[in-house]
């Protein structure tokens, strides 16, 4: 692959992805056996999945292998846990596997803030990625327009009598918006006079972070759907009894918003392998893994399964395990660490700006992360590999290092070179893979019970996986706490919403610190998604967009092509 333009500069993503030779999707969806009939076209290159034909297959015939990728605590650049999955499933398909990719969807925000897209890079990419990027299917926009119709409805009905009592300062339901706008963080809603309502004090999340979207990733069915969006709770009464969305006669004008974004989403790589992209929670705010429709319908079509689990494993892969896995049955057969040179050089104590530079012991340091995330992926009774994605600052001694400091931790290894030679490029993680899992040795399990109390659930993932000392609860959140217990709420499992930079909450902790305190600020429940969310240090549920945003970089070139997505 040549991936320097004739200038001599390296080819960026956008015009990799723009030399690609895509095949019509209904060839794709046929690699997986999926009829012509039940593939409901976005174009050429984007599809739909029908829901008769999920659901039938469903009830037909075994699972596939489910591979989790997942990574040590990264940078704020990212360590390519996204361009490791499209590699290693390239890599899969080309050892002879049938093998199907489920990513999750990327989100406006990121896209033009600080993150950038989230369709892979280099030769191991997601595509059409511009599109990819950039709406999609519209899916985000629905789960929008679901989120908002709800909160209109909330005032609506306080405006019209207020026949459920609701009490207007507890209504706990936010609006929501796909972008990074801190501006909306806290308003004042239904200023201007009589007309437009009664004044109160209001908020938006992002999108990615609204209960709309974690319960349209756990929903198994449409009815399932519906079912699950009754029984959001949005407030109080004055009584505190809770007001749901059935109380409102939402659930049904909500599903039929939501009709068309509950179908999967079929795409594909670079090199023609089908990829599955459906919803998008975000891993630091909400679970941070794609639908269980498209996990569930990937491994009824294939033998193989690569996805993904937001940030690192204290976040992603926990989640990952202790609720999707949880709520749909599934069974992970491996998780595949990723880990970058320049992340554990980051975490051995080197500054962002001097990562390029060679640092063998900080690396040797580094490794202190690696071996924690390691630890918490076996706590779940799965085995792991590492794959150590390769970047071009990387040198040969930093590289030894890593892959011995692996060997020390019993831990079998490989470089990937996905990003500059696709599927080539992570064969050997490929056989890594295919050799761990034919070994057969996964046991997976759950953290906790459900019957734990939820602050016991809190401790044990601060204790367990964090390695906190204590875990502190405001007043607010212990009330809160004690609460949803009285209300039958105690059996779900919880969210944790933290810093994706550190074990800890302080994402100036780098490493494997250990002995610290886990701030539990805020509690919400999420009675539709069904898991409670528990909201730990200064981690916000709308982010703001850096000094120099992604979205001054991207324009339409003057043959109508979207430039700048990275």
């Amino acid at each position: 692959m040549n991936d320097v333009t004739a200038a001599g500069r390296s080819k960026t993503d956008w015009e990799i992805a723009q030399e690609a030779t895509l095949l019509p999707i209904q060839d794709i969806a046929g690699k997986l056996g999926i009829p012509p009939e039940s593939v409901e076209p976005f174009g050429h290159h984007k599809a739909k999945i029908a829901m008769d034909f999920v659901e039938r297959r469903f009830a037909d015939g075994p699972d596939g292998k489910l591979i989790l990728v997942t990574s040590i605590n990264p940078t704020p650049a990212g360590e390519g846990k996204t361009t490791t999955t499209v590699g290693l499933g390239d890599a899969l398909n080309r050892k002879g596997k049938r093998t199907a990719i489920c990513l999750r969807e990327p989100s406006l925000g990121p896209c033009f803030g600080m993150k950038g897209g989230a369709a892979g890079g280099g030769y191991a990419q997601v595509v059409p990625m511009d599109e990819l990027n950039l709406h999609f299917t519209g899916d985000f926009h629905a789960i929008g327009v679901a989120n908002n119709l709800l909160a209109a409805l909330v005032d609506n009905h306080i405006y019209w009598g207020n026949p459920l009592d609701i009490d207007e300062r507890r209504i706990t339901w936010r609006r929501c918006l796909d972008m990074n706008d801190r501006a909306l963080r806290s308003i004042v809603s239904s200023l201007g006079g009589v007309s437009n309502g009664f004044p109160r004090e209001d908020g938006f999340d992002i999108t990615v972070a609204s209960e709309v979207m974690a319960i349209l990733c756990l929903s198994t069915s449409l009815q399932d759907l519906e079912r699950r969006l009754s029984n959001i709770i949005v407030a109080s009464t004055r009584d505190r009894a809770p007001v749901r969305a059935s109380d409102l006669k939402a659930q049904g004008a909500m599903t039929a918003t939501l009709k068309d974004a509950i179908k999967p989403n079929l795409v594909q790589t670079l090199e023609n392998n089908p990829v599955f992209v459906h919803g998008g929670p975000f891993a630091n705010i909400a679970h941070g893994c794609n639908s269980v429709l498209a996990t569930r319908l990937g491994l009824k079509l294939a033998d193989y399964v690569v996805t993904e689990a937001g940030f690192g494993a204290d976040l992603g892969a926990e989640k990952f395990f202790d609720i999707k896995c949880r709520k749909a049955g599934l069974s992970p057969s491996l998780a595949v660490v990723v880990v970058t040179v320049r992340a554990l050089k980051f975490h051995g104590g080197v500054p962002r700006k001097d990562l390029g530079v060679e640092n063998v012991a900080a690396v040797v340091k580094g490794l202190a992360n690696l071996a924690r995330h390691l630890e918490n992926v076996r706590k779940f009774g799965v085995p792991a590999v590492v794959a150590v994605n390769h970047f071009a600052s990387d040198t040969k001694p930093e590289l030894d290092a890593t892959l011995e400091g692996c060997r020390r931790l019993g831990t079998r290894a490989v470089v990937c070179r996905h990003w500059a030679e696709g599927g080539a490029g992570a064969e050997a993680l490929a056989d890594l893979v295919i050799a761990a899992i034919d070994e057969g040795a996964a046991n997976f399990h759950t953290l906790y019970p459900d019957s734990m109390k939820p602050l016991q659930k809190i401790e044990t993932i601060a204790f367990q996986i964090y390695h906190a000392g204590d875990v502190v609860p405001s007043k607010q959140a212990s009330d809160r706490l004690a609460e949803l217990e009285r209300f039958g709420f105690g059996n779900l499992p919880v969210c944790i919403a933290k810093t994706q930079y550190s074990n800890s909450a302080d994402p100036d902790a780098y490493g494997a610190p250990t002995g610290h305190v886990l701030p539990l600020r805020e509690v919400r429940l999420c009675a539709g998604a069904e898991f409670i969310v528990a909201i730990c240090g200064d981690i916000m549920t709308m982010p703001g967009l850096p000094r120099q945003p992604s979205a001054e970089s991207i324009m339409v070139d003057r043959h109508g092509h979207i430039v700048g997505l990275s």
